[in-house]
């Protein structure tokens, strides 16, 4: 079956991928002797391709090669390791097609969504290009006379990248970009699910890198949390774990690198909540809401799953969205004109069934959708399922938790405190929006009275955040900060240096002493 898919999709050769391929990258393809792991398509469930997974020496060999990259790559001046990552972004935008195409296929989004992640790892890549001569400290005034102070960053070691299935490229491009240009290695233990967009992007870069001979910056290791996962979090050659994932294994993660005084960067589940008010424009509001709640089939963690709607405008609002529901075409993901691609999982989809029975039994109305789609032909395995719209209440304890499907609660407030009160009604606080051309409550929104989330827009949706902004959110969460800003000094350690040019040794604070 893997080899029949294989010939279907050619762009697979394009990008290095085998019916079996190794899941360990130490500056080489290790031969791993793992269990085999199967790649499945979501939409039909047929296997694309294998992969023989890493085992703990795989892990520990990819950790020391990287460790001894980094060694070495630290003393490379930073506009120069940019230009390297220059070369690797060169890289991936000369194969965007095959790569976007690859993340449909393996990870399910519609073909517009892959290549636009893939386009998310390119800017990325220029982004720090361009941070690679921003490296900054600062100047300081030192109180002891002929004394000068100043703050410098320096390369942190070996960053430990375990990503999730619905960004299987981008995330780790967020990461590692940053991470090259501050003098550090990568070492990325990818999901389950998606092995082959992890494989195929490590093929892609690691030409540029190991014609520097810098091959294990971009180590893979593809495997079991036993195996590879575990290890990573209790690792001392690991001062960095970048984590994204549920809330749930995100607590775990931080507790395990804590307890070594190791560093987390931690992106967490999500319950973003858009809300209209009554003065909003609809006409802007409702592409947002649906891009928002569909996009992915909901598997984004800025994915939109609460709606928070004037309860003036609420009935309008319910009546258009059922209307765009009706609308949205679900199937194949590689196909023109498709919007919504499947579930991951076959878990997935009974994830999903089993929040629409709980919200139900709550109190809950289901306005459209819901359903679980049975395919036909070469859709026949697929994971599918209508986008559901529920009318709901925001304290119920389904609402409050963060179900990774398309359903959308729709919640009905009585005016921008109401509505601002209920936004910040849940545990987690990553993305949020307001949709209203009153400027009071605009600002309101994104004051310290207002949105408690790590991103809070006006007039635009929860999903879709470009990578100049530093990304992430607070509470559950996680609150770590990835991608642009000032996200690159998570990446390095900071150093305060003291220089003494005088002839003399005053003590601070003016002590004396002896």
């Amino acid at each position: 079956m893997a080899t029949a898919t294989l010939a279907q999709h050619a762009f697979l050769k394009q990008l290095g991928i085998k019916a079996q391929n190794s899941g360990a990258y130490d500056g080489a393809w290790r031969k791993t002797k793992g269990a085999v792991l199967d790649s499945l398509n979501p939409a039909t469930g047929e296997v694309i391709a294998s992969v023989t997974q890493a085992t703990r020496a795989d892990y520990d060999a990819c950790v020391a090669a990287a460790h001894a990259a980094f060694l070495r790559f630290r003393e490379v001046p930073a506009p120069k390791r940019g230009e390297i990552v220059r070369r690797m972004g060169e890289r991936i935008r000369e194969h965007k097609e095959p790569l976007g195409r690859l993340i449909t296929l393996e990870m399910g989004k519609i073909l517009q969504e892959g290549l636009g992640e893939v386009q998310e790892a390119i800017d990325m890549a220029d982004f720090a290009v361009g941070q690679s001569r921003m490296l900054y400290g600062l100047s300081m005034h030192s109180e002891r006379p002929a004394h000068a102070m100043r703050e410098q960053w320096h390369p942190l070691g070996v960053v430990g990248v375990i990503t999730a299935f619905n960004f299987p490229m981008a995330v780790w491009a967020w990461n590692s970009m940053l991470a090259y240009i501050c003098g550090n290695a990568c070492v990325w233990k990818p999901a389950g699910t998606v092995p082959l967009c992890s494989i195929a992007l490590t093929n892609v870069v690691r030409p540029v890198l190991e014609a520097e001979g810098f091959g294990a910056l971009a180590a893979l290791v593809v495997g079991p949390s036993a195996d590879v996962g575990e290890p990573m979090l209790h690792d001392a050659r690991v001062p960095l774990i970048s984590f994204t994932g549920s809330t749930a294994v995100g607590r775990k993660v931080a507790a395990a690198v804590a307890t070594r005084f190791g560093r987390t960067i931690l992106e967490l589940g999500g319950n973003n909540a858009l809300v209209v008010l009554d003065d909003a424009d609809l006409d802007l509001a409702l592409p947002a809401i649906v891009f928002g709640s569909v996009g992915t089939a909901g598997q984004r963690c800025t994915t939109t799953r609460r709606l928070i709607v004037h309860e003036k405008i609420a009935a309008e609002v319910e009546r258009r969205l059922v209307k765009a529901y009706a609308g949205v075409r679900i199937g194949d993901p590689l196909a023109a004109g498709t919007l919504c691609g499947p579930l991951v999982t076959p878990k997935a989809v009974d994830e999903m069934q089993a929040a629409l029975a709980q919200v139900k039994k709550q109190g809950g109305k289901v306005l459209f959708g819901g359903e679980v789609v049975k395919g036909k032909g070469a859709l026949a395995g697929g994971n599918f399922v209508v986008p559901a719209i529920v009318r709901a209440e925001n304290e119920w304890p389904i609402v409050q938790e963060e179900t990774f499907a398309p359903i959308l609660y729709v919640i009905r407030a009585k005016d921008v405190d109401d509505a601002i009160a209920k936004q910040n009604g849940v545990p987690q606080g990553l993305s949020s929006s307001i949709f209203t051309l009153n400027m009071r409550h605009a600002e309101k929104f994104l004051s310290a009275v207002g949105s408690d989330c790590g991103i809070a827009n006006v007039n635009i949706g929860t999903s879709g955040a470009e990578i100049g902004g530093a990304f992430g959110g607070e509470k559950e969460t996680g609150g770590g900060r990835e991608s642009g800003s000032d996200a690159w000094k998570a990446y390095m350690r900071r150093q305060t240096n003291t220089i003494n040019w005088s002839r003399e040794m005053p003590l601070a604070q003016g002590i004396q002493f002896g």
